[in-house]
């Protein structure tokens, strides 16, 4: 897969750049998939709202881009419809666009799904992540990210080697010196991203895109 990690999503001209490189041509000409399963993850008073659903922070403007086509792909569905339905869907798509919320949900789900299986023989296919769909994709993702009840460590599926501290300044306690601290614990390289920066993975090459700060942090 081609690879496009981002903190904040789509929210400048140079990671927006990026996403063309990977594709290979513009985005009216693409057609992308989105993935929201990593909004259920956090234990809520109050349902997931509309807006965050279809275009709030969770996709950080990425369903808003003029794509050809925009499907949704819901991996907790997928084990009740089977691969023969939901697969062909994943090959066809140009881009999976996948949402913000909790990592280890995701990761669950992308291992009981299936989709994780088949990830390695998506060649041609960009991965484009916000936070959590970001950091899905990593070794770890530290305990402070761990908001599923029912996760049981804070592994994810090890996709690439390196683990991201997202929204970096965004909010009070991300900050650099947290950042610091989180990364003493994690066993490997590690990047702190503000929402202005992702980093670029393709062809085993890997570059830090950004219009805002960033940090490698070991």
């Amino acid at each position: 897969m081609k690879l496009l990690l981002t903190s904040g999503g789509i929210t400048n001209a140079t990671i927006s750049d990026a996403l063309v490189d990977l594709l290979g041509k513009p985005i009216a000409e693409s057609t992308a998939l989105c993935i929201p399963t990593a909004l259920w993850g956090y234990p809520r008073d109050i349902p997931v709202s509309a807006p965050d659903l279809v275009d709030g922070r969770a996709w950080g403007g990425m369903t808003s881009l003029p794509w050809k086509s925009l499907g949704v792909l819901e991996l907790t569905a997928l084990p009740t419809i089977g691969a023969q339905q939901w697969m062909p869907w994943v090959r066809k798509a140009d881009v999976l666009l996948v949402a913000g919320g909790e990592t280890t949900y995701l990761c669950h789900w992308m291992r009981e799904s299936g989709l994780a299986d088949i990830l390695h023989s998506l060649q041609d296919t960009v991965w484009v992540g916000v936070s959590a769909g970001s950091m899905v994709l990593t070794p770890r993702i530290g305990e402070d990210f761990v908001g599923w009840p029912s996760a049981k460590d804070d592994r994810a599926l090890g996709l690439v080697d390196f683990s991201i501290f997202p929204h970096l300044d965004v909010f009070p306690e991300n900050t650099l010196v947290e950042a610091e601290r989180w990364a003493a614990d994690i066993d490997g390289p590690a990047y702190a991203l503000d929402d202005d920066s992702a980093i670029k993975v393709s062809g085993g090459q890997l570059e830090v895109v950004s219009e805002g700060q960033w940090k490698p942090l070991s």
